[in-house]
């Protein structure tokens, strides 16, 4: 297959043509053809979402519901993504984990469901956000190499609160096992705690700011480790209602636009109007797009990453060129993920084609059209 387009690759927006073979990028080529080209660019790639579309993730009981999501993903430019499954009773968790296995192993009609991200149940009371705090536990290497087998090896990605008995000792663990990824969050941890569980292996903030005990200036906290450790990556959510915009131009002032991921976080009211939705064991009310527990702690987003791209060139004024890393490059860096995230030869032929708006007209999945706005 061969494309035309206003494609960035290496870093630039040009007219070039890509071409395709086996699903494998095989060449960019530049094009001078004075024709108008649309947009391509990278597709995203969301390492944490409850769901959308109806879908909570923690309610899932059928690959059927797995394939719904990546169709749903797919027509808001994701090409890959995680499915984040929040804390729960054990034998639920270990369901959904078993199914988001099965569907893995099948193949998904959409976006690529590339692993399982676990979002507890090793979190923090005191910044337990969304997550039933009967059903947090401390640190337990056991219980997550039981997960671990469940799923195959496909949890590339886990949540924990440093400060939590045994955790530094559990995230050498789980970085030996070579797959998963580990993000501190939803944690009370002080600095120095945070440093520490960076040496023994975090690369990750979850939602940073959100969850988590903020900057003091004589108490730098979790959110001020994760500021100052360079090679640490910061998950950010740009909907107006977590962070402000502001503060989403200092974490990039800060960390620099290699080491922000940008998330949805989004839960089940994604792509849908205000209402009441669930979002695991929990009831959330969305009013005006913002999704809360009835006693007003903020419960995930309604977010899809089209409009995170959009909300994050209105909040920071930098183009598309610039801007690509924070929804594709950067999250496939940080998970291992070399195939995909940019447009080369010999990379996955992930890629999205966007209007002049910055709406997703096309998605293809590696080379394969999975989305077309008016219907594929």
């Amino acid at each position: 297959m061969e494309i035309k387009g206003r494609i960035l690759a290496h870093g630039t927006i040009k007219n070039r043509i890509l071409g395709t073979d086996g699903g494998i990028i095989s060449f960019i080529k530049d094009y001078d053809g004075k024709e108008k080209l649309p947009l391509i660019i990278p597709g995203f790639f969301d390492v944490h979402t409850h769901g959308g579309n109806m879908i909570d993730v923690n309610h899932i009981t059928d690959i059927s519901q797995v394939d719904e999501l990546s169709a749903f993903f797919a027509s808001k430019g994701v090409t890959s993504f995680l499915l984040s499954v929040m804390t729960d009773e054990i034998d639920r968790m270990e369901e959904v984990v078993l199914i988001l296995r099965k569907a893995m192993e099948k193949g998904l009609p959409g976006a690529a469901l590339r692993g399982i991200h676990l979002e507890g149940p090793f979190l923090a009371p005191e910044y337990k956000g969304a997550m039933p705090e009967s059903l947090l536990r401390a640190g337990d290497p056991a219980l997550f190499d039981h997960f671990q087998s469940i799923s195959g090896n496909n949890i590339r990605y886990i949540t924990v609160a440093p400060e939590l008995d045994g955790m530094i000792d559990m995230i050498r663990h789980i970085r030996k096992n070579g797959v998963c990824r580990v993000s501190m969050g939803h944690s009370a941890a002080e600095y120095e705690k945070a440093m520490e569980a960076v040496e023994a292996g975090v690369v990750s903030s979850t939602h940073t700011f959100n969850a988590m005990k903020l900057f003091h200036m004589h108490r730098p906290a979790i959110s001020g480790a994760a500021l100052e450790s360079g090679d640490v990556y910061c998950e950010t959510i740009a909907d107006g209602f977590h962070l402000h915009p502001a503060t989403v131009r200092l974490i990039l002032k800060t960390k620099g636009y290699d080491r922000v991921v940008a998330i949805t976080d989004s839960i089940m009211a994604a792509g849908l109007p205000d209402g009441k939705y669930k979002l695991g064991v929990n009831d959330v009310i969305v009013k005006d797009g913002d999704a809360k527990l009835p006693d007003g702690v903020r419960a995930g987003s309604t977010l899809t990453m089209d409009k995170v791209l959009r909300n994050l060139l209105r909040f920071t004024g930098e183009d598309v060129s610039k801007l690509s890393r924070l929804v594709s490059a950067n999250a496939a860096r940080m998970l291992g993920f070399e195939d995909t995230g940019t447009l080369e030869v010999g990379k996955r032929a992930d890629f999205i084609l966007l209007s002049s708006e910055n709406e997703v007209e096309e998605t293809y999945v590696c080379g394969k059209k999975v989305y077309e706005k008016g219907g594929v």
